[in-house]
């Protein structure tokens, strides 16, 4: 190849390095010199980019990551919440609890217990001024809300920040709604989140016309009203749908605080708060300036009967509904026995009349059994404790109906003779109150002065089994002692049984069942349960009664109980335990039958505390208004003893042995104090055998005694034919028919009839 080949090869290749190096030189000038359009930007500004601002940068790009997954679940909760909600018809179908309005005997509403929610009202039912005055106060953007206020949840979440613990005020219609139906009232942040979320998911689920139903027929208005029907029957005594301007205004107020602005509670308080509720009303476009001018004083509310003793008598009443009803949770109207002047009469006597410190109790029944009026004690605020139908004391002196009832069953009479002198049965030694004794007396004025020795004999001799027997069949339904100290009113007993044994005696002996429903009605009107009249039965003979009620007529005329008088016929006893523990008084007159109990809780002594006072006045002070519309009767004292009762036979086995004539197996007559102990084939209670003869004495030979009645009257006396090979003499008859006063110790055995001798009977006349 030519030199000058080689040298244009050379410079080839030179040119072709500075070529390479000219790029490369260019891409490195480029980099170093930051030759992108940002970069010529800040270069030519000069300042260098602030940390905040990136910071800034990278947080909003954050935030809305972060808020868009918020959204994203807050949508998702939102919608799982909604599905979750159940069915319109399901929200408007479900109830709490039951409503339980309770009815005196003349119709009159007394109380209403539990939640009442009225009748459900559909949107277009209800009043445009009770939905106006509502939204009005409660949430005026509720149609333009989704669920939240965000001017409400703003000022939550600030309340939040700053620490107050109770978070208010905030809640809108559907979230109120939210928080009544699934919620509880724990005003924490966790629950206003919950809420708020159940409130989106109700606006997501239903119209806004659904919501404001639900809300106005569950939101509490105070008073157990549930809903706006309930809260206008409560407070004006008609329906929802009648509602005025100004009624609507105080419905719609009570919401905020329904205790503090409850018409019934403080009057004041509602109208201020009413006339609110109207300039809120005014200003949002609601009503006129003329209709918020309106005079809410004007409003006419619901008079309430105010009386809490009245509760006593539904506490006592209301849970025999579980029995006479089948499980229900509709509202229900209860018919009661309760009359509505003698409750209130019955409320001022107990409170006027018990000692400071004691307890008062009051119970009257009519005629049947039906409850009148029921008080359990001095207040029911102060204590629910009912004394009239769960306390149990001691009766005291009261107690001695049912030993004089046993008596007069056993064959005494008001005038027969009784001795009061001390006395010892078992150890037990009985003594009047005021230490003295009177000797010789008779039935009627032993019990008029309630002599303790005397009805101690009467318990011992008709028996103390025989006394708890007859109290049992009067009604008493608490355990009775047999101890002898049981004649004096020992055993605890409570005071609706005692009442109910001295209205037996006033209904002639028939057994009384103290009662308080007459019938159980659904809403609808519908009769679920009326009372029929049970059977009755006789418990004690027309004769006994008539003896009992002249006793108790004396102790109220002259006895311990004068302080009972009301100016027509009284009878009754009183009753005081010792240490004047317990004082009673239990009568009737004119068909009502009223007890009457005070005393201390504890048990501690009442100074000055006995029944022919404080009890006794209380009963006058009460009867007088409770027989004021009865015509006066006369009590029937007559004693029309029976023929049985004139003439024994052998079903009337009373007395003592030995004052009788007794009929062997032979048919021969064994006189009185004869009888040979070897061969006596019967005990007879309470008598001793006689001791045997002794072994080293000649036994006198025992001489059978004559027949002493002929054979014919010996067969009607057997009821059958003599035995064969008898040596029976004929002899004078004792007139069977001649009258006889009935004896209270004896027993014969079977097969042995009694007959009294003549000359044992005239000693008695």
């Amino acid at each position: 190849m030519s030199k000058r080949g080689d040298r244009l090869q050379n410079k080839g290749k030179r040119g072709s390095r500075r070529a390479a190096a000219e790029r490369a030189g260019s891409g490195t000038r480029s980099r170093r010199g930051k030759s992108s359009p940002k970069s010529s930007r800040s270069a030519k500004s000069g300042k260098p980019q602030s940390p905040i601002w990136r910071w800034t940068k990278r947080l909003a790009l954050w935030g809305g990551a972060a808020a868009l997954l918020g959204a994203i679940f807050l949508a998702f909760a939102v919608g799982f919440a909604a599905r979750s909600i159940p069915s319109f018809y399901q929200l408007k179908a479900t109830q709490n609890a039951q409503t339980i309005l309770v009815r005196a005997r003349d119709g009159s509403e007394i109380v209403e217990l539990g939640p009442s929610f009225g009748e459900w009202l559909d949107y277009d039912d209800i009043p445009d001024n009770m939905k106006n005055a509502m939204v009005a106060v409660e949430d005026r953007r509720y149609f333009s809300h989704f669920g939240i206020d965000p001017y409400r949840l703003g000022g939550a979440i600030i309340e939040g920040v700053t620490g107050d613990d109770r978070i208010g005020g905030t809640s809108t219609i559907s979230q109120q709604l939210a928080r009544n139906v699934f919620l509880n009232s724990n005003r924490t942040f966790d629950r206003k989140a919950r809420e708020a979320v159940l409130a989106m998911a109700l606006e997501w689920k239903f119209s806004k016309e659904q919501i404001l139903e639900l809300y106005l027929n569950k939101v509490y208005f105070g008073g157990g009203a549930y809903g706006v029907d309930s809260a206008s029957r409560k407070f004006f005594s008609h329906p929802a749908t009648d509602l005025t301007v100004a009624e609507s205004a105080i419905i719609a107020g009570l919401v905020k605080a329904p205790s503090r602005y409850s018409p019934t509670a403080d009057v004041d308080a509602a109208v201020a708060r009413a006339r609110t509720v109207l300039r809120l009303m005014r200003e949002q476009g609601y009503i006129t300036a003329q209709q918020a001018s309106v005079d809410v004083d004007t409003v006419e509310l619901k008079q309430q009967a105010g009386q809490n003793s009245v509760r006593y008598f539904t506490d006592w009443a209301l849970p025999q509904l579980d029995i006479l009803l089948p499980e229900t949770f509709a509202p229900i109207e209860v018919w009661t026995t309760l009359d509505v002047g003698m409750q209130r009469a019955a409320t001022a006597s107990i409170e006027s009349n018990t000692p400071d410190g004691a307890q008062g109790a009051l119970v009257s029944l009519d005629r049947d059994g039906a409850i009148l009026a029921l008080v359990g004690g001095t207040d029911y605020v102060e204590s629910n404790f009912n004394r009239a139908t769960s306390a149990m004391r001691q009766p005291g002196s009261s107690w001695k109906l049912f030993v004089y009832l046993a008596a007069l069953e056993a064959g005494y009479t008001p005038d027969d003779r009784v001795v009061d002198t001390p006395v010892t049965i078992d150890n037990w030694s009985p003594r009047n109150s005021n230490g003295r004794n009177i000797g010789e007396t008779n039935m009627r004025t032993a019990f008029a002065y309630s002599v303790n020795t005397v009805a101690a004999q009467l318990g011992n001799e008709v028996g103390f089994g025989t006394v708890a027997s007859m109290a049992r069949r009067f009604g008493i339904t608490t355990p009775v002692s047999t101890f002898p100290s049981m004649v004096l009113g020992s055993s605890e007993v409570r005071l609706i049984d005692m009442t109910r044994a001295f209205a037996t005696v006033s209904s002639k002996g028939v057994g009384v069942q103290p009662y308080g429903i007459l019938k159980v009605t659904a809403a609808s009107g519908e009769t679920l349960y009326e009372r029929e009249e049970p059977r009755r039965n006789t418990v004690v003979a027309d004769y006994v009664v008539a003896g009992m009620t002249d006793l108790l007529q004396t102790a109220v005329q002259t006895g311990t109980g004068r302080a009972a008088q009301i100016g027509r016929p009284v009878a009754g006893k009183t009753g005081t335990t010792s240490s004047n523990k317990d004082g009673w008084f239990v009568g009737f007159s004119s068909g009502v039958t009223t007890g009457v109990w005070m005393g201390r809780d504890d048990a501690q002594p009442v100074p000055g505390l006995q029944g022919g006072r404080s009890p006794a006045r209380a009963f006058a002070a009460y009867m007088r208004y409770a027989v004021k519309d009865r015509p006066v009767e006369q009590f029937d004292i007559e004693l029309n003893l029976p023929e049985w009762r004139l003439e024994p036979d052998e079903e009337y086995l009373y007395g003592d042995p030995d004052d009788y004539y007794f009929i062997d197996e032979d048919g021969n007559l064994i006189e009185p104090g004869r009888r040979d102990p070897s061969n006596n084939p019967f005990d007879i209670e309470g008598e001793q055998r006689d001791p045997p003869v002794d072994q080293g004495r000649i036994e006198t030979p025992r001489v059978d005694p004559p027949p002493a009645v002929s054979e014919d009257f010996l067969e009607r006396a057997t009821g059958g034919e003599l035995p064969g090979g008898g040596n029976n003499r004929t002899a004078p008859a004792p007139d069977p028919g001649t009258p006889q006063r009935q004896q209270t110790s004896g027993r014969v055995p079977d097969g042995v009839r009694v007959i009294r001798p003549e000359q044992d009977t005239a000693a008695q006349q």
